[in-house]
Order: structure tokens, then sequence, then C-alpha cells
């Protein structure tokens, strides 16, 4: 009879299996991170801290070869890896950016080279790095319509009107286009069509680092913040870190410095800023799991449809909220309904007799033990409301997953996003039960 292996080896074996679960595989070896880092290497960049590699949950990253220390260097790239509007104005589309008017902004010069150059294919001085970029994003501009229908509502609002602009810079981009046509043996449209654009809008959106403001005279006056930084750009985003990240003018590098120490091949992460999910998921394409930072909104209608309607009052109340900054961002977070939702419903649930103390109301000072009450059961009522409609949407989206096999990725982001905020209002309905206690 073998011999049972005890309590302290199991646990060992346990956490080694977590530990092998978070660690990446290494993807320094694949033939376009080679020539990635050729490239990098003849524009004075060579990294010793970092290699690519693949990890569950995040995907591509990149891994700590070494242990690194707070405060230690993670990166320093050039300022000759870097792709800016300076990089545009050099190259052979200068001349034409330069006499173009009215002016390009520094965003369609940025867009303008990434689709040129990509139409370049081998003869682009930046292949290597056009190689690594995705070849697809899941921004909601990217998403199917019927996908975009799925979105919680204030994202879907979000959505529809970015997909609007980026379709209005396109159209509004297009003689501008034309007259690159000397460049070009092909016709111009069969190069600058509205789904390279949309590539090149989304690699910028999605993965440019912040540059100090810089003043081209040929450009518009929007401003010019925006770099393509290779390999860098390779660094996954974590709510949970914080890193030190800027261009120094000393070093002539974009720098980033570990604000927390790594373990050796552990991945390392940046912080895009303390972004909600809907708000990563707009600009970035991905949603964030266990994101401090996520929170559900509550819009106007659903926070009238709880409250009393023969409230003469009303109108007024809704007037003192807008004017102090009260009706946006209502939200419910990990810790339950946010102080401004909250302080709106002691405002909105006042009673008449006490309306003259509205004042102290939105200073967060306790009118009434009945304003209390009355202010956490609509709260209770609308978050209660609120997980319906995440289930209903859940189901939604499962149906159609089975149904439109083509969009089961889109979808399934789509699902986490409804499952990130279903958790967030149930961990908020357990606060809300645990408050009423308090006043029953």
């Amino acid at each position: 009879m073998p011999k049972r292996k005890g309590r302290t080896s199991r646990i060992r074996k346990r956490k080694l299996f977590r530990t092998s679960e978070m660690r990446g595989v290494n993807e320094s070896y694949r033939s376009e991170f080679i020539e990635l880092k050729k490239w990098l290497k003849a524009r004075k960049f060579e990294d010793t801290n970092l290699i690519p590699a693949r990890f569950p949950g995040t995907g591509r990253g990149l891994m700590s070869k070494i242990s690194l220390q707070e405060g230690q260097m993670i990166i320093s790239l050039p300022e000759s890896c870097l792709l800016t509007t300076h990089t545009v104005i050099r190259s052979y589309l200068g001349p034409y950016v330069t006499k173009w008017k009215p002016s390009p902004s520094p965003l369609l010069a940025l867009c303008t080279f990434l689709v040129s150059e990509k139409h370049a294919g081998d003869r682009s001085l930046w292949k290597p790095y056009l190689e690594i970029l995705p070849k697809s994003y899941t921004c909601p501009v990217c998403l199917e319509p019927e996908v975009v229908d799925l979105l919680p509502q204030p994202l879907k609002a979000k959505a529809i009107e970015q997909r609007a602009h980026v379709q209005e810079f396109f159209a509004s981009s297009r003689d501008f286009f034309c007259s690159l046509q000397p460049l070009f043996v092909e016709a111009i449209d069969s190069i600058f069509s509205y789904r390279a654009f949309l590539w090149a809008w989304c690699t910028v959106n999605t993965r440019a680092v912040y540059l100090r403001p810089r003043l081209q005279k040929c450009l518009s006056a929007e401003p010019d913040t925006c770099a393509l930084a290779p390999y860098l750009d390779l660094l996954n985003h974590s709510p949970h870190v914080q890193v030190q990240a800027a261009f120094n003018e000393e070093t002539g590098s974009y720098e980033i410095r570990a604000a927390s120490r790594y373990r050796k091949h552990e991945e390392v992460y940046i912080c895009y800023g303390p972004h909600d999910n809907q708000r990563l998921l707009l600009e970035y394409g991905f949603v964030s799991l266990h994101n401090p930072h996520a929170c559900v909104y509550v819009s106007r209608e659903i926070l009238l449809k709880y409250l009393p309607q023969i409230d003469k009052q009303m109108n007024k109340k809704i007037s003192i909220l807008e004017d102090h900054g009260f009706m946006e961002n209502l939200t419910f977070g990990w810790d339950g309904p946010s102080w401004r939702l909250l302080t709106a419903l002691k405002l909105l649930c006042l009673e008449a007799e006490k309306f003259m103390c509205w004042k102290q109301v939105l200073l967060g000072e306790i009118i009434s033990y009945m304003n209390e009450r009355k202010s956490l059961e609509v709260a209770q009522k609308i978050c209660c409301y609120s997980i319906e409609e995440t289930n209903t949407m859940l189901l939604k989206v499962s149906r159609l997953k089975t149904e439109k096999l083509s969009l089961v990725s889109q979808l399934t982001l789509v699902e986490t996003l409804w499952i990130e905020e279903l958790k967030i209002l149930q961990a908020s309905a357990e606060i809300l039960n645990r408050l009423q206690s308090t006043f029953s």
C-alpha cells in the first residue's frame, strides 16, 4: 500500500499548482519577437528585465526575467523607438502633411502613417512592430450592432457615439487621403478603407502612451500627446498596481519604474488609470476582473421610478441635485451604493416639513431616522431591479452565443462585463441588507 502524503505536501502541491497557473509561457522564441528584438536593438534598446510571454487570463504580456524591486527601472525605451507625429513628419508623408489645409490633426497623422506602413508590408521600416500589433480589436466601435445592443445602457450610448465619431472622422479625412495618391500605385480607396482606418484608430486609442504636448506647426491645434511605444505596449493593465511612467527629457527615453516588487517569472503590469470596467471596455476593449474601480451606473429614469410620484417638491429637489452635481455618476460599487447615490436618495426622500434642511443633507448630515430608512429602502429596490435586469441580459447573451457562433468572442466579452456587474450588485444588496437591519 503506497504511503499517504502529509498535509504539508498537499499544501505545497496546491501552491505549486496555483503558481504554475499564474506563470506565463515564454514566447521570446517566436519569430515575430526575435525580429522585434533585433529591430529594437538597432535603435539602441535591449531589454534585460522582461521577456514576452502568454499568461492565463490576460493573454500576451511581459514577464520578469529577474526579481524587480520597488523603484527599480522596469523598462527604458529610447525616443528613437517611439512612433510620434515627429516620425510622420520626417517620413515620406511629411510633405503631404505639411502642405495640406486645413492642417491635419495629430491623430490623423498617426493613423495615416500606420495604414500606409501596414500596406507597405515587407518594405516598411516599422514591419517588426506592425507584426506584433493585434490584427483586430474589441472596442465597442468594432463590435457588431447586435452585440452593442446588449451593452449596459450608459455604455451602449457611448459606444454608438464613439462609432459615429470615428465614421465622421474617416469621412472628413477622405480628401486628405486622396492627396496621397501619388505615393501609391493602387487606388487610394483600396488602401485607406474604413476597415484599415478603424484598425489604425484603435491601435492609437488603445496602445498609445502619453507625452507632454508638443507643437508641430503643420498640424492642427489639437493636443499632440500620443506616442506608440513598441515592446513597452505589451505590458497589460492591472488596477492593483502602481507604476511611475513618463518621458525622461534628460535620458531621452520613456521610462517605467516599479512602485512595488515583482518576483522572477511574474507578469509585470502597468495601470492605465482608476477606470471602471465600462470605461476600460469603451477605450481599450477589455474587462478587468475584480476591478476595485468597477461600478454599476444608475440612470435618472430608474432612480425616479422608485420614488413617490405625488411629491410636489420633486422637481425642485432634482433641480437642487443637478445644480450641485449630484445627478451624475450615481453608482453601486463593491462597497455598496456610492455616497453620491445615497445623498441623492436622501434628498429625494426628504419629508416636506424638513425640506429646508436640504443643505445639511448634501453635507452628509443625518436628518431623521425616517429619512435614512426610506432612502435605504429605495436603494434596495433599485439594486434588486438592477439584479433582475442583469440576469435578463445575461440570458439574452447566452442565447445569442448559441445562435451566432461567429460572435462568440464578442459576446463573451459582453457577458464578462455583465457578470462582473452582477457580482457588484449582489455585494451591494448584502451591504444594504445589513444597513437596513440597523433601522428595523
